[in-house]
């Protein structure tokens, strides 16, 4: 039976009617979104998925790249959440793709860029480097560590980390935690060499918001998709799941052609994304969709 893991936004008043969906299995707490009190929080959100025997997932940021403070580029260097290394000229990507501008030097965690984007960046937003010479310095972040340690406080033990890219990376977070259940979300081709040579076990994610970014051919795409649930056949699908529902609730064709494709390829499981999420009637409507389209699979 195909199931759904629904990023929830930490005070949406429709909570508890997207938990009763019968294929939702549990849901994800983006640990980017501001809250008043972070152990309080997580305590309270796990409460209300066990009531239901849902799962609550807490998705850690590690190496993914995020914006640390406002910045108007290229007048102002853009300030990141690591330290990194990258050679001039690289491309970085913004809004998911839809923006992108040139890396002129990169100083520890900031960014000096050529022409762009020309707006107001904040903080939060991701940042997309798909390029060779990127060394990303670190991998949980501190915020990450203040979430493991409430969940050792309240007895959670769910993560999903980001851009995973070799067994030390799931090592870093048993050593907090030795009883963490993991998923690894594939973001990267280091996340895919990964996963071809070194990995033995565990759950997979292929995390489409950033692997998409960062697969040298957009068409390649779907080679990691099989990849990835070949390897794993419990594999979770996430990101640009329905986004047409974001604007309107008539689906777009593309939209429902995708989801069927995945459901080809043998994912059982999808993670919707932050944007359909933030709308009610945009999250329900994708979820009644993914269970009509997966009608056909279900045996």
């Amino acid at each position: 039976m195909v199931n759904a893991i629904v990023t929830m936004p930490p005070y949406a008043p429709y909570l508890r009617e997207v938990l009763a969906h019968p294929i939702v299995s549990g849901i994800r707490f983006n640990t980017v979104m501001p809250v008043r009190n972070l152990e309080e929080t997580v305590k309270q959100l796990a409460g209300e998925a066990a009531t239901q025997g849902k799962e609550l997932w807490v998705d850690l940021k590690c190496r993914q790249l995020r914006i640390r403070a406002y910045a108007v580029p290229p007048f102002t260097e853009i300030e990141l959440t690591h330290n990194i290394s990258v050679d001039p000229g690289a491309r970085a990507y913004f809004s998911d793709g839809r923006e992108s501008a040139t890396v002129v030097a990169a100083n520890g965690n900031k960014l000096i860029m050529l022409e762009g984007p020309k707006r107001v960046v904040g903080p939060g937003e991701s940042v997309s480097i798909p390029h060779p010479s990127l060394k990303v310095e670190g991998y949980l972040t501190d915020t990450d560590k203040q979430y493991v340690e409430a969940g050792l406080r309240i007895g959670l033990h769910n993560y999903l980390l980001s851009f995973v890219e070799g067994s030390a990376d799931i090592e870093g977070i048993k050593r907090l935690d030795p009883a963490a259940a993991v998923i690894e979300k594939i973001e990267s081709l280091a996340g895919l060499n990964y996963v071809e040579n070194e990995w033995h076990g565990g759950r997979l994610m292929a995390a489409r918001g950033d692997l998409y970014m960062q697969v040298s051919k957009p068409h390649h795409m779907l080679r990691a998709l099989e990849q990835v649930i070949s390897k794993d056949k419990n594999a979770v699908v996430a990101s640009r799941i329905f986004p047409s529902l974001v604007e309107s609730l008539e689906p777009s064709c593309q939209d429902i052609g995708d989801v069927d494709n995945l459901l080809r390829m043998g994912y059982r499981t999808f993670m919707f994304g932050d944007d359909i999420c933030f709308r009610r009637d945009s999250i329900m409507s994708g979820l009644n969709l993914l269970r009509a389209v997966a009608e056909r699979y279900e045996k």
